[in-house]
């Protein structure tokens, strides 16, 4: 059984920041766990734009703080995100969140991230592997 709080790994290793200043992510489940999906609590800041493509995984995600647009930029789509609104991108969705406040979700990506993953130039994580632990 493990057991840890967010409040527990600010400030660590699993405490990611964005290049872009875009967001920030507390990934509290990771690969290194070995229970085949990754689980964090990510910060998008009001007034960003942050374009992504996990062409690599799947990722379901809850709003449970602020209000965020989301564009499904390969149709064009629009919704606007809030507290108690789930998102799934089953498809591997090109998509751009553009938060209007200070924005918190809880994501679960599978397969699981490894905790050092970033967006690259197209908004892809890229897909590492790492041996559970």
């Amino acid at each position: 059984m493990i057991v840890r709080s967010f409040k527990d790994i600010e400030n660590t290793d699993r405490h990611v920041r964005s290049r872009s200043g875009t967001w920030e992510s507390k990934r509290i489940v990771l690969a290194r766990e070995g229970v085949g999906f990754s689980l964090h609590e990510t910060t998008v800041y009001a007034g960003t734009e942050t374009s992504m493509w996990y062409a690599n995984h799947i990722e379901a995600v809850l709003c449970v703080e602020g209000e965020s647009e989301l564009t499904n930029d390969e149709t064009g789509e629009t919704h606007v995100i809030t507290p108690g609104t789930m998102y799934l991108l089953d498809g591997h969705e090109k998509h751009t969140l553009r938060p209007r406040t200070d924005s918190r979700f809880v994501c679960v990506f599978n397969p699981p991230v490894t905790g050092r993953e970033d967006h690259d130039a197209d908004g892809v994580y890229p897909l590492l592997t790492e041996e559970a632990v």
